[in-house]
């Protein structure tokens, strides 16, 4: 067991650990009603994940026609406001998670969360779903602040994934990811990356430049084992 190659593994959320497609595309369609656009087919929302919740909302009004920032702003404040009160519905962990993360425990590991969502809903999503305890730290997409230009530090930023590498006092850290976010935010850290070819990747898996492609959670360990 001691010859495990890392300390500490952080995990994106969406699309890696929880299958959320259907609850982020429900409070998609929750606020494209609301602005006087159609809804959009709810598998379809998987395309549409990557950036966050408001990059999300904009690939989706883009795709019909433009709104006014100060109308974005408005819908984008209700999508908030439905997801906030509708996060867990469906959302659920993917086939192999509760078991790796048990073995990966039972070695030891740290494990951290660093999602592009905003961490009060990242948070109770996963206190919903039992599993809050099982992290260090959870690291959202507001957590890490703003930077001079005003927009928040998150990935593909790498100050999340690095702020999550030193709460697990980490000296071997891994990142396991489904989006090019993941994979920039992972290499800008220096820390290696698996791509989660399961998930609602935004390139083929086999392009997004990870150290290692995994297509279940059940392939994890094996996967860090090979780095």
């Amino acid at each position: 067991m001691t010859d495990f190659p890392f300390d500490a593994v952080g995990f994106d959320l969406d699309g890696t650990l929880l299958d959320t497609f259907r609850d982020l595309g429900t409070a998609v369609n929750h606020a494209l009603e609301l602005g006087g656009f159609d809804p959009v087919p709810v598998d379809s929302s998987k395309d549409l994940i990557g950036g966050g919740a408001k990059i999300m909302l904009g690939r989706a009004i883009d795709a019909q026609g433009r709104l006014p920032k100060e109308e974005f702003r408005g819908l984008y404040k209700a999508m908030l406001r439905y997801y906030s009160e509708n996060n867990a519905v469906y959302s659920r962990p993917y086939p192999g998670v509760i078991e790796a993360l048990d073995e990966l425990a039972a070695r030891g590991v740290k494990m951290a969360v660093v999602t592009n969502k905003f961490e009060e809903f990242a948070t109770n999503i996963l206190s919903t779903l039992g599993l809050t305890d099982r992290f260090v730290t959870i690291i959202g997409g507001d957590s890490m602040g703003k930077g001079a230009d005003g927009t928040y530090l998150s990935k593909p930023h790498p100050e999340p994934v690095l702020a999550a590498k030193k709460a697990c006092n980490s000296s071997a850290f891994a990142f396991v990811g489904d989006s090019s976010y993941d994979v920039a935010a992972a290499k800008a850290a220096g820390v290696p990356v698996i791509v989660a070819a399961y998930g609602y990747c935004d390139k083929p898996a086999h392009e997004l430049g990870g150290n290692a492609v995994i297509d279940s959670f059940h392939g994890l360990i094996s996967a860090l084992e090979s780095l």
